[in-house]
């Protein structure tokens, strides 16, 4: 059996600046993090072990204990940042470059008159921070929400996207809105970063060659689910964990090649034991009598 990895998975730069910042050592357990600070969970335990505090969201500022809080990578509205400093907090941010790309582009497009609309996760962290800072907005996930364009009664619309989607998705739906009667312009900028966009093409590559995908990374984890749909897309059978302890021998019987991918969120040593332990199923799987 081979096994080969994706030639762009796991973490991207965002994601690791975010980390590292919240392991700086002089925080030490003066620090709370406002929400996740990446969707992974063993990340998460790393900061709790080294005394960092999580809370759910700004909602429960009164349960933060410290004198300095953190955004996280996924970033968050301006007013959220007003709100923990006026509390007297001293804020660090950790939001990824990329996203705050989306809330400079979302702003510009209001500026210039057009209606902005955001395709995405209504509920997704990332999503309400592009949105938090807007008075008036749209967001759509996937085509049975486009008729809510035509209720706005607007006709110029500016479309950014969350940055972990499906490009082809995206673009679809774009395509449509674009195709409606009651849509005049629409000016769209695509906002999926490219480090999405790479782990999305190279797990696409590499489906042309497998039979069996095994895509690690948190289940909440936006872009981790994308590289499981690019994978069902393919007709090629793919399960998602989160751990190596996950993986079932049974799923690899039978098989000729085993692809892994990660999503952005994922460190390196979460892939490298999970393919240590795949390659020594494998090993034991060819070893076996042929019958199973």
């Amino acid at each position: 059996m081979r096994v080969s990895l994706a030639s762009a998975l796991g973490t991207c730069f965002g994601v690791e600046d975010a980390i590292n910042m919240a392991m700086t050592p002089e925080f030490g357990d003066n620090l709370t993090i406002v929400g996740q600070l990446v969707h992974n969970p063993q990340i998460n335990e790393s900061l709790k072990k080294n005394g960092v505090s999580l809370v759910s969201n700004i909602d429960d500022i009164d349960k933060i204990k410290t004198k300095k809080v953190m955004i996280t990578a996924h970033g968050a509205a301006q007013k959220t940042k007003d709100k923990l400093e006026g509390a007297g907090f001293t804020v660090y941010d950790a939001s990824c470059p990329l996203v705050m790309r989306v809330h400079k582009t979302i702003q510009s497009m209001v500026t210039k008159g057009y209606f902005p609309v955001v395709v995405g996760q209504q509920d997704h962290v990332e999503v309400k921070g592009i949105v938090g800072d807007l008075k008036d907005y749209l967001v759509i996930s996937g085509e049975s929400d486009i008729e809510k364009i035509g209720k706005t009664g607007k006709r110029k619309l500016g479309i950014v996207s969350q940055t972990t989607l499906q490009v082809e998705k995206v673009e679809h739906l774009v395509s449509k809105i674009r195709g409606m009667d009651y849509v005049d312009e629409v000016y769209f900028v695509n906002t999926i970063c490219q480090p999405t966009r790479d782990r999305q093409v190279a797990v696409r590559n590499l489906a042309e060659q497998v039979d069996l995908m095994i895509v690690i990374g948190g289940y909440n984890s936006s872009n981790t689910k994308k590289l499981v749909q690019v994978c069902n897309e393919k007709n090629i059978e793919a399960h998602h964990i989160e751990s190596f302890s996950q993986l079932e021998k049974k799923w690899f019987y039978e098989k000729k090649h085993v692809g892994i991918t990660a999503g952005t969120s994922t460190p390196e040593h979460v892939i490298n034991e999970a393919h240590e332990a795949i390659l020594k199923i494998a090993n034991e799987i060819d070893l076996e009598p042929v019958a199973h």
